[in-house]
């Protein structure tokens, strides 16, 4: 079992340093020198006693998490409130003056509101803790010069881990060895699109996690290839730590003594700072400075009307000039006890257990159910893009074959399943299609039954499907149902799931006794090129194609020639003029654009495949056989969701990582703003301000923030740790944290 340990201090933190701080960042100092300062060596690892002593002195590598569900707590804080204190006080003043009818009621008052209260934060409380053990992560680490497997709480700086693809990253690490790596880093950066790393760059200290291609998170998933590092922070020292620790900040007050220029502070500094913590304490447990809203203006209510109470009472005494007679004092304990509203709280309770009841029904979990009441007054939402208003992952959306025309796929709620949605065609080019690409002029196909009649699509689909290193195929749970399995880079197995729903498959294609396509030689992804092909023979005819897939300037680059119509055509530049243009048509929809290029006969290759091969003298002389669109489709039900919260009211901005275009094109189809057509009908200036990036915004005056006719809905380009906190008052996407403008 991880030892214990005290919270860290993350006041003094740098993004991107150790625990215990390096010189400099870890992505700014040579791999060798991170290795040294961390005291490891990669050829044996950390010792397991090393290992242990460091355990104790980092503390486990995880978020600090609440340890379990403690219900004495729990009831704890269902009595220690103002309003349920001010009735515990009028529960003894009505069984002081035997005033039984009127205690029992204040007592069935109480007891109800604490029970229902207890089981509702009760029940929550076992929920999400149950949640939270549904899995204990395990990783691969290198101690004594072996490789062994542990779980991810026991990991700490100095470890030397292997990951391979489908790993979720378990500390931060600086990589030292990779192979065509790649991580997903979407839950930090918001970009929908892997990160290929390379371990041998250097940064600036102050460089963007999105841009520290020597470094894999915390959390993050491996989706191709395969690395080895050495971890150098954990825990809450993580960026992804770092951002749960700004969530979990309570910002409670801290009194600091004051200081004179000198540094010295008087004893009525020190004293006050000590009265004015006792206040806080105080009024802390009272709630009149804590909770939301209407929870300390409940507490001040309840304060303002004992003391009303109270005075009521002195009045009834003093009118009687103070007589100790017990009717006197049971009249003055009776107007005291009568001016309490004592079925507010309760009213109050039951109103959120109610509204509680109908968000379990809708499978919200509800922690708190003062949280509801946030969640009542909410008048504008900050939501971050991937994953939440999107799915998060990569789907083919538009294809585009030259001479042929424009396949374009619904949106789904199974991205990864091809027998889900229907494909449209139509035989215009993406420049000539309208802004909504489901026109009249569509048409829904059955997809099995086109390549039989186009030749041309047959050799874009060979491309798409060959030039695939993703893996989709059918596969069976434990309990014998069927299910989809996919694995590879995102972009990767978007396009083999659109080919999939053609019946064209790498692996039906490649594999099997009697396979059509038998591989020689790949040439992997390199972001100098830009593109990665592979070289497959024909088993039918025996000759031999190289498939080619990339980025299209890079891969027209290689071209000479194109397929238009059933024919090869030459490559010139007219062609090229409006190749280009359809592909920013494509990236004005918000979609990534890639080019497929082909050639056949292939000559040259040396008889031992394995020795080095010049791929430039294989990627030339291709001919372009189309583009294909991707992107990170929207959630089905985000846009009725957006428009109900407008309906409501609520005003709801998109914060993204991605560039602002992309931003607007994806903020445009679930109705964060409106469509081109209506954009023409917006005020030129408040158009102007409803995409801006980041950076801009940031650098705004107070009196320009002011002179701006509506803030903006969508803000790009914004790095991971502003999501959470945001400079000019965003609010935070994963807690649902609202902030009104």
């Amino acid at each position: 079992m991880s030892p214990k340990s005290a919270p860290p201090d993350m006041e003094h933190h740098v993004s991107g340093q150790s625990n215990k701080p390096l010189s400099r960042p870890a992505h700014a100092l040579q791999v060798d020198t991170v290795i040294q300062e961390l005291n490891t060596t990669p050829a044996t690892g950390l010792s397991v006693s090393e290992a242990s002593q460091r355990l104790v002195e980092y503390g486990p590598n995880d978020l600090g998490e609440e340890e379990g569900v403690k219900p004495i707590k729990i009831f704890i804080e269902q009595i220690c409130n103002c309003m349920t204190l001010v009735l515990i006080l009028a529960l003894a003043a009505s069984f002081g003056i035997q005033a039984w009818i009127e205690g029992g009621a204040l007592a069935l008052i109480i007891l109800l509101n604490i029970v229902i209260g207890f089981f509702q934060d009760l029940q929550a409380a076992r929920t999400v803790h149950s949640l939270k053990s549904l899995s204990l992560p395990t990783a691969n680490v290198f101690r004594d010069g072996k490789t062994i497997t542990i779980q991810t709480s026991e990991i700490v700086p100095g470890d030397i881990i292997d990951l391979k693809m489908g790993d979720s990253v378990p500390a931060d690490i600086r990589l030292f060895e990779v192979s065509n790596f790649e991580s997903n880093e979407a839950l930090l950066t918001g970009e929908s699109l892997p990160v290929r790393k390379n371990p041998t760059m250097q940064f600036d200290d102050d460089t963007g996690p999105g841009d520290r291609l020597n470094v894999c998170y915390s959390s993050t998933i491996v989706t191709k290839g395969r690395g080895r590092g050495v971890v150098f922070a954990t825990g809450a020292y993580t960026e992804i730590g770092a951002i749960a620790a700004a969530l979990k900040d309570t910002g409670r007050k801290r009194r600091e003594v004051k200081r004179d220029e000198n540094g010295k502070a008087s004893f009525l500094s020190h004293v006050a700072k000590w009265l004015l913590t006792t206040y806080d304490v105080i009024g802390e447990f009272l709630g009149v400075n804590v909770g939301t809203p209407l929870q300390r203006k409940l507490s001040q209510l309840f304060l303002y009307v004992f003391g009303f109470a109270i005075v009521c009472a002195i009045i009834v005494l003093a009118a009687n000039k103070f007589d100790p007679r017990k009717d006197v004092i049971i009249y003055a304990v009776a107007t005291a006890v009568g001016t309490l509203p004592v079925s507010l709280i309760l009213v109050l309770t039951i109103t959120m257990a109610a509204g509680t009841k109908q968000m379990v029904g809708r499978k919200v979990v509800v922690r708190n159910m003062q949280s509801l009441e946030a969640l009542g007054g909410v008048t504008n939402i900050c939501s971050d893009k991937t994953g939440t208003l999107t799915q998060g992952k990569m789907v083919v959306r538009m294809a585009w074959l030259p001479g042929h025309g424009t396949y374009s796929v619904e949106s789904t709620n199974e991205p990864y399943n091809p027998q889900v949605g229907d494909i449209n065609f139509t035989t215009v080019q993406p420049t000539d299609l309208p802004a909504q690409c489901e026109d009249e002029k569509s048409h829904s196909i059955r997809p099995h039954d086109e390549p039989a009649a186009n030749e041309a699509l047959k050799h874009y689909l060979d491309i798409a499907s060959l030039a695939n290193l993703a893996v989709v195929e059918k596969g069976h749970k434990d309990d014998g149902t069927e299910e989809l399995l996919v694995q590879g880079d995102p972009t990767e197995i978007a396009i083999q799931v659109f080919v999939t729903r053609f019946n064209w498959n790498r692996m039906s294609l490649s594999s099997g006794q009697n396979p059509r396509w038998k591989q020689l030689a790949e040439f992997p992804f390199d972001s100098e090129v830009k593109k990665m092909s592979v070289v497959f023979q024909d088993t039918l005819s025996k000759e031999t194609h190289i498939f080619t897939k990339g980025a299209v300037e890079r891969v027209l680059s290689s071209c000479v020639s194109m397929e238009e119509s059933g024919r090869i055509e030459p490559l010139d530049e007219p062609a090229k003029e409006t190749i280009l243009a359809n592909m920013e048509a494509f990236a004005r929809l918000g979609l990534r654009v890639l080019a497929l290029a082909s050639r056949s006969p292939v000559t040259g290759l040396p008889e031992d495949l394995s020795s080095a091969i010049d791929r430039s003298e294989f990627e030339k002389d291709l001919v372009f056989r189309g583009l294909i669109g991707i992107y990170d489709p929207p959630r089905p039900e985000t846009r009725g969701s957006v428009q109900m919260c407008q309906k409501a009211g609520i005003s709801v901005h998109m914060l993204t990582g991605d560039h602002p275009e992309t931003a607007r094109a994806i903020a445009a189809e679930v109705a964060i703003i409106p469509s081109p057509e209506r954009m023409r009908m917006v005020r030129r200036d408040v158009a102007d301000t409803m995409v801006m990036a980041a950076h801009d915004f940031d650098h705004l005056s107070d009196a320009d923030l002011d002179a701006m006719p509506e803030l903006p809905l969508v803000v790009a380009r914004l790095l991971s740790h502003d999501k959470g906190s945001h400079d000019r008052g965003f609010a935070s996407p994963w807690t649902l944290r609202c902030h009104d403008w």
